[in-house]
């Protein structure tokens, strides 16, 4: 390696490591990857043992991950074919052949055979519907690039002014003025209707301990929902934990990979406990009441577990209600066998929600994006 590959885009470069070592099979979370950053920045980046090292500090949570950061590492940095780079989101067929036999992806003649491509479709299926706190190694990977299929779009609401139609309304002021150009003769009656503008959707994602098997999904879906809108103001994104924390800047950035790490830098409290009731409060009186929440879709990612006062809960919850178009609580446990809304948080909010909906994987995702479509 050489100290020029690394030192003309550093970012690139350790990003892409971290994500070719989380395709390997190490658990690299958020928290682990902004660590790598801060700790390759404080040594010399030309120096390959002091770059190994502060990987290894960083990346590598128990011995089991050490072989496999041993051989990415040597990949990525030892390549003698120009190494390090930075690689593409695998595409959708790559998608399908993550979770395929190694047999199955080798046979090269075998990309034409129904049954095969049944088979990969098959499994991308599989993974679609999978409980993102049990998906690991690869497939964490793989279910980060099929984020890219989802297109959330952002709902309507009417807007006062009126706006040429074929029909509706007859637009006197305009078929005056088309009169008046033909001197008087009669001409077509011009119409008119209300015209339509984008609803504001605000976005409250849960990142206590309780979530934190989901956070980082939770964070990839928001930075779908911020870039749809092509980052112009149409979607806010808040974290929720022991405090409230404004991260919609962070997720304007078009690489979801830097946008997670940027947004990991933001939040102050990740894994902690959660106060829904003083948080929900705290983005009431400084940002709801000031309008980002009045007639927005606003959607809760929470568990429901409340260290405060399920009673304050309660209370902004109602506050919400009235402020909001409409209220949804997403819930990771919402979908699974046996589930039960007995957690006091949830207990607390569900009388103020409009929509209740599961929240534990990339098909109820796309359902999410669909139900806020609709709203």
């Amino acid at each position: 390696m050489t100290a020029d590959a690394v030192l003309h885009q550093p970012d690139e470069v350790l990003l892409g490591f971290a994500r070719a070592l989380r395709a390997a099979g190490v658990p690299v979370t958020l928290d682990r990857s902004r660590a790598w950053l801060e700790a390759a920045s404080l040594v010399d980046l030309g120096d390959r043992q002091a770059t190994y090292w502060a990987g290894r500090a960083t990346l590598c949570s128990c011995p089991d991950d050490l072989a496999r950061y041993d051989q990415v590492f040597d990949a990525w940095f030892l390549s003698r074919e120009g190494l390090p780079r930075t690689q593409k989101p695998p595409t959708r067929v790559d998608v399908a052949q993550a979770d395929l036999p190694d047999a199955e992806q080798e046979g090269g003649g075998l990309d034409d055979d129904p049954d095969t491509v049944a088979a990969r479709a098959s499994a991308t299926e599989v993974l679609r519907h999978r409980d993102i706190a049990e998906v690991t190694g690869a497939q964490k990977a793989t279910l980060a690039a099929m984020f890219g299929a989802l297109h959330p779009t952002a709902p309507e609401r009417r807007a006062h002014r009126r706006t040429a139609w074929r029909r509706g309304e007859i637009d006197a002021h305009r078929t005056l003025r088309t009169t008046l150009r033909r001197m008087g003769e009669p001409g077509t009656v011009e119409w008119r209707r209300r015209g339509t503008r984008p609803r504001r959707v605000v976005l409250l994602v849960d990142v206590s301990g309780s979530m934190s098997k989901y956070a980082d999904a939770l964070l990839r879906l928001s930075h779908r929902f911020v870039t749809a809108t092509g980052g112009r103001g149409g979607v806010e994104v808040f974290t929720l934990g022991t405090r409230l924390t404004h991260v919609t800047r962070a997720l304007r950035i078009r690489d979801p990979e830097r946008a997670l790490v940027a947004a990991g830098e933001t939040v102050p409290d990740w894994a902690g406990g959660t106060r829904l009731g003083d948080n929900l409060k705290a983005f009431l009186d400084r940002w709801g009441q000031r309008g980002m929440a009045r007639g927005a879709v606003v959607v809760v990612f929470s568990d429901g577990w409340e260290r405060g006062d399920p009673t304050l809960l309660a209370g902004q919850m109602a506050r919400l209600q009235r402020m909001a178009h409409r209220v949804v609580w997403v819930n990771p446990h919402r979908g699974k066998a046996g589930y039960e809304p007995v957690q006091s948080g949830v207990v607390a909010a569900l009388p103020y929600v409009d929509e209740f909906l599961a929240g534990h994987s990339l098909a109820t995702f796309a359902d999410l994006v669909e139900v806020v479509a609709r709203a």
